[in-house]
């Protein structure tokens, strides 16, 4: 069942949609949408390298 969200009690954690990424640390709005799509923080460039280097 989905909880609704009010005013009160808001279950949005904003703090993890800053768009700063965890490697680089730098903001880049990429960072978000890979955050949707992959569950880890990373802009576009460091998941790029993360993807090409895994280590």
């Amino acid at each position: 069942m989905i909880d609704k969200i009010d005013e009160k009690n808001p279950k949005v954690d904003t703090e993890e949609l800053n768009n700063i990424c965890d490697e680089c640390k730098e903001e880049d709005e990429s960072v978000t949408q890979n955050l949707i799509l992959t569950g880890f923080k990373l802009c576009k460039s460091c998941r790029v390298s993360k993807t090409i280097f895994p280590l």
